[in-house]
């Protein structure tokens, strides 16, 4: 699954759990819940914001922190952790634009699983599995798992892969698998733009968690086909 940059915003230590998200491949910079920490956010664009909001402190533990990142546009996702037992003030949170709160005292393990959660309700390509093409050994790999395709799948996929995002069109698709190879070998090719969709179909059935919803080969429609990025 991709990484993400997240600022962890709070008074008390929480070294354990910086810990645990590094070693989950997240990059965290921890910051205090002040006004300084605005200035800090806005030069990283970070991607998740967990932000501890207490009772007591100078700031009253990141209230107006919370209040300005939910009034920004394209702002981090923001999850609340917080020693706040009264249900008004978790409503609170969530209406200055929290995405999720976590009420201390929590398992690391919990916190984990709502970054994971937030990020992917934020940035759908993270429930799409890592695609891993191994050339030297014609291996394609879809998260863990290892696909087995056709010389014609596996040419069909690379070729997407040589320009990631970039829309190849049928034609495109049927010059490079079939005319040129043909040419090379010295004979007539005779295949079509229908033996583009066919191969695109066969290869989606592979590697697509739902082929006839696919996320990592996509339909530009009236154009052709992209990898996803």
């Amino acid at each position: 699954m991709e990484r993400a940059q997240i600022v962890l915003c709070h008074s008390q230590g929480q070294d354990a759990l910086v810990g645990e998200l590094n070693e989950d491949g997240h990059r965290v910079v921890v910051l205090s819940c002040d006004e300084e920490s605005r200035e800090r956010i806005s030069a990283l664009r970070p991607d998740l914001v967990l932000l501890e909001l207490a009772i007591r402190g100078p700031h009253r533990g990141g209230w107006g922190l919370l209040e300005w990142l939910g009034e920004h546009a394209g702002s981090p996702g923001v999850i609340v952790l917080t020693s706040l037992g009264r249900l008004g003030d978790r409503v609170r949170a969530l209406d200055l634009g929290a995405d999720d709160v976590v009420q201390e005292p929590f398992e690391s393990d919990e916190v984990r699983a709502r970054v994971r959660s937030v990020l992917r309700r934020m940035r759908p390509e993270l429930r799409r599995p890592r695609l891993v093409i191994d050339d030297e050994r014609k291996e394609v790999w879809i998260g863990a798992r290892c696909v087995t395709l056709s010389p014609k799948e596996y040419s069909l996929l690379s070729l997407l892969a040589s320009a990631p995002g970039r829309v190849f069109s049928s034609q495109e698709i049927v010059d490079s698998l079939w005319t040129e190879p043909s040419r090379a070998a010295g004979h007539p090719s005779y295949a079509t733009g229908q033996d583009a969709q066919k191969y695109v179909y066969l290869l989606r059935r592979k590697i697509e968690i739902d082929a006839a919803k696919p996320e990592i080969v996509l339909t530009v429609r009236g154009f052709g086909y992209r990898l996803a990025v």
